[in-house]
């Protein structure tokens, strides 16, 4: 048995009550009761054959057994507070004497209790079902919930690292392997993925994420809903895919954990609901609310998002739960005086299950007694929850069948080793000379490797790595010592300093190993945990004295790579100048050891692009390529016409370029590759035919690999609309493909631009393409430079 979610430390808050008048309630309920203006989004949930089952079970319940199925407790279960003013339920939990305490076992007897967070483990998740099926009245299963984020026991690469790859069918086949090993311990329910766009690398959970844009981020979201769900909820190594934080979370500002966002409509619906929406498309059973406000809502609160966005425009037919005690933090919000208020609200927005506050199966008694509740949406969100078990067949198969999956699987480690190899980003290779230092010549007598990160097992996985084992990890220094061994070569290693050291008393043993070295591998980088909830950071360099101990091996002279683990973009500004290879490695998980030998020497060319943008400094965050123009860009405009002296008046920072120090979409491989002949289909688009599901324009190039060896090339596709009535990026991701070529050959690729990829979003929430004129780039990263033009005619 094992932990996979920490308690949440809870802040003081008020008592006083503030009331909603009972109008106001019905018109929300109405509202919730309000058809779908759209299909649903997941026909097995909207299966008449299931909703038959759903409405007669419904008919037999309590309303303690209603709102039950509304409640999520881990193995602890809950302590009842000892007065109204004591909501402290993390406190209550570490103290049980402070109040009475309410065995999970008890509320599954009982049917008080509908799912379980973390609770995982065959023996552990069968015992809770077996008093669930067996002992309460109406014998209905209990759903197991877990964080399994990048894999369960066979760890893959951190979100962020898979979005390196740009290889959404690579993200689809690990969440399948993902969720075969979790069935085995019971677990039908993932919190994943996470989906949040993020601008801004201070905020810990980009690791989490897929990076800075809407569109990778939503070819991503989609591709781990289908692998987890495998569009069949109801086959047996299936998992419900949770989809979080709803809505806008990656936008915290300054990067700072669990802060506010506030935005346009049109940057909501442009920029982060896309991936989202995604998710939806792809069949999501469920969605999780965000810690975050919104304009000053908490998503927890909020029915826009709920109930008008995601349930009426969507068609979303799964349940929504909120994140850990968010219900019991919108009273920290200062949008709910009391408990009842905070749990009434979440409930008429559109959250159908608490997670770990204690307060629908609490407060929703009397507030439904009184009216302020409507019964007819207690029921609602109960039907909601019902729908998923009974897709995913527990009521008849409600145990964890099989053998156990209790370590990693060696079938599974090829596939875990690729998505590492896929994850890596070459940012540079070239020494004072200009020559390639990687890959590594298989004859290299001597390789030293240095660095906190070169034998650290446990963080080779990253924050969220459920049920991995760190003694199942192959480290660098495990994978090239064999590598070595293999080849009769020698391999020298020191640690030279700790993550976040101070200490300079490894330095010595470090500089001995380079000196005595052919070549040096630099293992840096962050640990984990700082990347990782609660792990926003406002200083994005190398932790600790890394850098110094760089900067110590590089005056050796000898050849250095340095290899960067992180879970963010980091700022290497001095990295950049002085060594002569760097490669973005992430958190590769299990088999990072052998992946990283294999693309160092190059039995794997690498082949990752960068879903972030590298900030020159932390002072340009939040930093993205898709920005507005403003009407003094840095470059391009004409502003001669200016009073002498005055052409400095331009939007940029003085003491440092505009521009990422490594761009979004950028990727070295051993190998070049050359963009000729990229054209559109059509020179003018009637505005009246911009409608539809159809191609409008196709966009072509010919991409040919001009190096000496086979590699594989992320092209990427980005557009610019210029004329529209509201300023629009000054170009926006709208298309990209692998393609593998060998040295010489020559492939032509294209891209089909529909509504979907030429139109924008209004403030009134309405996408739209208007007259204007487009510009189509081709190319290996958002800088490509090879264009086409179009114009939407009136």
């Amino acid at each position: 048995m094992f932990f996979l979610h920490a308690g949440r430390p809870q802040r003081p808050v008020g008592v006083s009550r503030a009331i909603l008048s009972l109008g106001l309630i019905l018109l929300i309920a109405a509202g919730l009761a309000a058809a779908q203006s759209v299909p649903p989004s997941n026909r097995q949930l909207a299966d008449p054959a299931i909703e038959r089952k759903v409405n007669a079970l419904l008919k037999q319940m309590t309303l303690e057994e209603k709102l039950g199925q509304l409640v999520q407790y881990n193995d602890s279960g809950y302590s009842a507070p000892a007065s109204p003013d004591d909501v402290d339920g993390a406190r209550m939990a570490a103290n049980p004497t402070a109040a009475e305490h309410v065995d999970s076992m008890q509320l599954a007897a009982s049917g008080r209790l509908g799912s379980m967070l973390n609770t995982v483990g065959k023996e552990r998740t069968n015992a809770f079902q077996r008093v669930a099926v067996e002992k309460s009245r109406l014998h209905i299963p209990l759903l197991f919930g877990a964080d399994i984020i990048h894999g369960f026991r066979t760890i893959y690469p951190q979100p962020l690292g898979l979005a390196a790859s740009w290889d959404p069918t690579l993200v689809e086949h690990l969440s399948r392997i993902s969720a075969g090993e979790a069935v085995t311990a019971g677990v039908r329910w993932f919190y994943s993925p996470m989906v949040d766009v993020s601008r801004d690398s201070r905020w810990g959970r980009i690791t989490e994420s897929a990076g800075e844009d809407p569109y990778l981020g939503s070819a991503m979201a989609a591709a781990y809903v289908r692998g987890y769900q495998q569009n069949d909820l109801s086959k047996p190594d299936s998992v419900a895919a949770c989809v979080k934080h709803y809505a806008a979370y990656g936008a915290a500002e300054a990067g700072r954990e669990y802060n506010t966002t506030d935005m346009s409509e049109s940057r909501l619906r442009q920029v982060y609901l896309p991936p989202y929406k995604a998710a939806v498309e792809a069949g999501a059973a469920s969605m999780m609310s965000s810690f975050n406000s919104l304009n000053g809502l908490p998503a927890t609160a909020n029915p826009y998002l709920m109930n008008t966005i995601l349930r009426q425009q969507w068609g979303f037919d799964g349940l929504v739960i909120s994140d850990y005690t968010a219900i019991m933090e919108l009273r920290a919000h200062g949008i709910a005086l009391d408990a009842a208020t905070a749990a009434r609200k979440a409930l008429l927005a559109g959250v159908d299950v608490d997670m770990m506050s204690h307060y629908y199966d609490t407060e929703l008694p009397a507030l439904i007694k009184s009216g302020k509740v409507p019964m007819a949406v207690v029921d609602e969100a109960v039907r909601r929850v019902l729908r998923v078990k009974f897709a995913l067949g527990l009521f008849e198969h409600p145990y964890a069948e099989g053998p156990e999956v209790t370590a990693a699987v060696a079938a599974h480690r090829p596939l875990v080793r690729q998505a590492a190899e896929e994850s890596f980003v070459l940012l540079q290779n070239k020494d004072a000379n200009g020559h390639p230092v990687l890959p590594l010549a298989n004859d290299t007598k001597t390789v030293a490797l240095i660095g906190p990160l070169a034998d650290d097992e446990g963080q080779m996985v990253g924050s969220w790595s459920a049920g991995g084992r760190e003694s199942e990890v192959v480290t660098m220094r495990k994978a090239l010592e064999a590598r070595a061994k293999q080849q009769g070569s020698t391999l020298l290693y020191a640690r030279g300093t700790d993550i976040d050291g101070r200490s300079e008393a490894g330095f010595a043993e470090a500089v001995s190993a380079a000196q005595k070295a052919d070549l040096v591998l630099m293992a840096l980088g962050e640990s984990g945990e700082m990347s990782s909830e609660g792990g926003s950071r406002s200083i994005l360099g190398l932790p600790g004295n890394q850098q110094k101990l760089l900067a110590a091996v590089v005056a050796t002279g000898k050849p250095v790579v340095l290899l960067a683990f992180s879970g963010r973009a980091l700022t290497l500004p001095w990295e950049a100048e002085h060594v002569a290879a760097i490669m973005a490695v992430w958190f590769p998980g299990t088999e990072a050891g052998n992946a990283l030998a294999s693309v160092l020497y190059g039995d794997v060319a690498p082949s990752g692009k960068l879903p972030i943008s590298f900030p020159r400094n932390v002072g340009q965050e939040p930093l993205y390529y898709a920005e507005l123009f403003t009407g003094r860009p840095p470059t391009g405009v004409d502003l001669t016409h200016f009073p002498k002296g005055e052409e400095r008046f331009r939007s940029r920072y003085v003491d440092v370029p505009n521009d990422a120090l490594f761009p979004f979409g950028f990727g070295l491989s051993y190998t070049t590759f050359d963009y000729r002949d990229v054209a559109v289909s059509r020179a003018e688009l009637p505005v009246r035919e911009a409608r539809g599901t159809k191609p409008l324009v196709v966009a072509t190039a010919t991409v040919t690999n001009t190096g000496k060896v086979e590699a594989t090339e992320v092209v990427e596709c980005y557009v610019r609309d210029m004329g529209a009535s509201l300023a629009q990026p000054v170009r926006s991701l709208k298309g990209f493909t692998r393609v593998t070529l060998k040295p010489g050959e020559s492939k032509k690729v294209s891209f089909n631009l529909g509504f979907d990829e030429l139109s924008f979003f209004t403030n009134e929430g309405k996408a739209v393409i208007e007259p204007s004129e487009y510009t189509v780039w081709i190319g290996g990263s958002s800088t490509a430079t090879g264009h086409a033009n179009f114009t939407v005619t009136p």
